[in-house]
């Protein structure tokens, strides 16, 4: 079980909302994967539609809503927008993206260190998404951050975990801070987020690799297994690896053998 301030998730992958062709097949993901969380953009969804044309129409009530700042440039804007959030939405929950570069996506790290410290001093529970950082992870923590969010690879790209050393010295910051450590982007297919949870994460936050696949629910429910699985092989621990071969049977005993 996953636990983020006191609050239990049985389900260690996190799905997005976005690139889906409709609201529909957004929702038969959602079932076929089990999640019990999915981000939401706030800056992405008007809250005056109604009926089939909310988006909040077509995600189950069983599901908990993290929103977030996604598309926000500025520390002021992000903010603004996390406070828009806490009050259309009644959630203290918030993902915080201050984005640095409309290229790259890549998030600015310092603003975001400054815009947590205000949403956690004004009671929001702060889920930061930054580039992969050990130090700046113990800064976001340090300052009350609820988890932290690295990114495994740029937003969208699908080039899967960049740099697993990296995940694994942010794991360490994390444990010894207790916070989870949830890696978000960059993931493109199931063997990505194995690999993300085989190095400790303690969930894996995706979006376009289920929007953008050709069955997304089958992708779905691959990202699912792919989740439980790298969850069991981080917990049963890894055999080491070795330069030369090692047989998997004894020769004590062996026929012929003295």
């Amino acid at each position: 079980m996953l636990t983020i301030s006191g609050k239990n998730f049985h389900n260690r992958l996190i799905l997005g909302t976005g690139k889906y062709k409709n609201f529909a097949t957004m929702q038969a993901c959602y079932e076929a994967a089990g999640v019990d969380m999915i981000t939401l953009a706030v800056r992405r969804f008007d809250l005056n539609t109604t009926g089939e044309d909310n988006i909040l129409n077509w995600i189950p009530k069983n599901i908990a809503l993290l929103p977030n700042t996604a598309g926000c440039y500025t520390r002021e804007e992000a903010l603004r927008v996390a406070r828009l959030a806490r009050e259309a939405l009644d959630t203290p929950w918030i993902k915080l993206e201050v984005i640095a570069d409309p290229k790259s996506l890549y998030p600015d790290n310092e603003e975001t260190l400054k815009a947590s410290e205000e949403l956690v001093k004004e009671g929001f529970i702060v889920l930061p998404y930054v580039n992969a950082d050990p130090i700046m992870a113990k800064k976001l923590a340090d300052v009350g951050c609820s988890a932290v969010m690295p990114l495994a690879s740029a937003i969208g790209s699908g080039l899967g975990v960049q740099n697993p050393y990296v995940l694994l010295l942010i794991k360490e910051v994390c444990d010894a801070a207790k916070v989870p450590m949830i890696v978000d982007a960059g993931v493109g297919t199931a063997s990505d987020a194995a690999l993300a949870m085989e190095l400790g994460a303690d969930a894996v936050l995706l979006n376009t690799a289920v929007a953008e696949a050709h069955d997304p629910i089958k992708m779905a429910q691959a990202m699912d297994h792919a989740v439980k699985a790298g969850r069991l092989a981080f917990e049963a621990g890894r055999m080491p690896k070795r330069l030369y071969a090692s047989a998997s049977s004894p020769l004590t005993g062996v026929v012929g053998k003295n």
